[in-house]
């Protein structure tokens, strides 16, 4: 029993990896090409509006469609990095133990909040497909802006329950993310 068990465990944690994986590569190619096209759109538009003296007409949507796909990716590697606020007072009194079943906890429910705002915005993605509002400047449809927020969603819950099974998985320490373990560093002074 205890060698089916290692096994099943061995395969599930390269499941899990091959999944995290490939999620941290998507989240990647989107913020890096985010933040690049944020920044390139900018600076062409400043250099039309001071050298040419003609602004670009469609920098301020574009670059609003960045922010939002930029925050979106980014919730789901904050997630993979441990690096979202916490208030941790009663978390970090806990033994080690206690703090296993409490960040377990922690992760399922955070994992259902994010699988709820994804079905929430999905809704809010198809009010905005049949209101067939489009953008002034662009000329696309407003939804396309908002499309990256239920993918966010969903990258990020998704996260967060690997985050549940990596702790339910490894049994000697305690994950804030699948890839950071909840250690605590002195500093010296």
């Amino acid at each position: 029993m205890k060698y089916y068990f290692n096994k099943t465990s061995k395969t599930l944690q390269v499941l899990l990896d091959k999944v995290d994986n490939t999620l941290s590569k998507i989240e990647s190619i989107l913020l890096g090409l985010g933040v690049i096209l944020m920044a390139l759109n900018t600076i062409i538009n400043v250099i039309g509006r001071f050298v040419f003296n003609h602004s670009f007409f469609f920098s301020a949507e574009l670059n609003r469609i960045l922010i939002i796909l930029i925050t979106f990716a980014g919730i789901g590697y904050a997630a993979r990095k441990g690096r979202h606020i916490r208030m941790s007072a009663i978390y970090d009194a806990l033994p080690k133990k206690f703090k296993k079943v409490f960040m377990i906890f922690i992760c399922l429910i955070t994992s259902f909040v994010m699988f709820s705002l994804f079905y929430f915005s999905l809704d809010y993605i198809n009010k905005l497909i049949i209101s067939g509002r489009i953008l002034p400047s662009l000329q696309i449809p407003v939804y396309v802006t908002y499309i990256w927020v239920p993918i966010g969603f969903f990258i990020t819950a998704i996260q967060y329950f690997l985050t549940v099974i990596k702790n339910i998985i490894e049994k000697d320490d305690v994950y804030l993310s699948t890839e950071v373990i909840d250690e605590y560093h002195d500093v010296d002074v």
